[in-house]
Order: structure tokens, then C-alpha cells, then sequence
């Protein structure tokens, strides 16, 4: 039997987070999309760590991911990146409440970036994500603080929709 790597534990952790009491059908659209983008990028940064590339897990997630990237054309969803960048400026205690990788994702200042499907928080360094880092990204994203604001009629989604409007 082979040993479970370091890497395996951080995707335990992340699926003994359940979204059993939220309302997903209450979610903002757009917020709920780049959620479980983000939480698709988080689960397939991990995975390759912990299985090698081509285990089918691997091979099914980047397919997936592949395919959501045209989806963040549609709908209004192309406008989240831009949305980001106003929040950040107009209101960062919200901006704030966003997991950190997310934040630097959508930071053109950031050289943080998903490449490959994968989150990179800096694409310089040649060693992986160590595993307290996505721990404390699966806390972030199950946040309660975070999650009230992807639901219609947050703060959030206000603005979102206003800054869609106008744009």
C-alpha cells in the first residue's frame, strides 16, 4: 500500500469542508462561478502534488478547468477580473474578505497567476506551494465572512452588479 504524502492530508482537509448548509441557489451567479473556480483551481493545484500528473483525477480536472474557461466569457463573468481590481480600489473592506490567493490572482500587480490550471503564487520559485499555504487557502475559502459576500443581496454582489452595469 502506498504511503499517504503530505500532500494527500491538505486534500483530506479541503473534503472534510462541506457546503451542506449554504444556499447555493441564493448565490450571486457570477461570485458563485469564480467560487468554484477558485475552489477547482485549489483542488487541482493540490492534486497534482499529491498524485502524479497523469492519474485520471488529474487528467479529469484539467478538463474540466478547460472548459470553464470559455464559461468565463459568458453571462457577464468576463467582467469579474475588472470587478476585482474597482473592489480593490473603491471598497477593500470587501476586497479584503476575498481569500488572498484570490486576491492576488486578480491583481495585475501580483505576479501571482493560474498557468497551467494551477495556482502560482510566485512564478520565479521552482519549489511547490508548501502545505501550510493551501491549508490556510481551503480555510479561506469556507470563511464565513467570505461566503455571506457571494450571496445575492451581499455588499459585494451590489456592487458587483453596478460595476457591471456600468462597464
Amino acid at each position: 500500500m502506498q504511503e499517504v504524502n503530505e500532500y494527500q492530508k491538505v486534500l483530506s482537509q479541503l473534503y472534510e469542508k462541506s457546503l451542506i448548509l449554504e444556499d447555493m441557489s441564493d448565490m450571486h451567479p457570477v461570485l458563485k462561478f469564480y467560487y468554484f473556480e477558485a475552489l477547482a483551481h485549489l483542488d487541482f493545484s493540490i492534486s497534482i502534488l499529491a498524485y502524479n500528473y497523469q492519474n485520471p483525477r488529474n487528467i479529469l480536472s484539467k478538463e474540466f478547468l478547460r472548459l470553464r474557461v470559455d464559461e468565463a466569457k459568458k453571462e457577464g463573468r468576463e467582467k469579474f477580473p475588472g470587478f476585482m481590481i474597482r473592489l480593490r480600489e473603491e471598497h477593500p473592506e470587501l476586497y479584503e474578505l476575498f481569500p488572498l490567493f484570490i486576491q492576488k490572482i486578480y491583481n495585475p500587480d501580483d505576479p501571482a497567476s493560474y498557468r497551467s490550471f494551477q495556482i502560482i503564487l510566485d512564478p520565479d520559485t521552482k519549489s511547490p506551494t508548501s502545505t501550510h499555504y493551501f491549508r490556510l487557502m481551503i480555510d479561506e475559502m469556507f470563511d464565513r465572512s467570505y461566503l455571506n459576500q457571494i450571496y445575492q443581496g451581499s455588499k459585494t454582489a451590489a456592487f458587483f452588479d453596478a460595476y457591471a452595469k456600468s462597464t
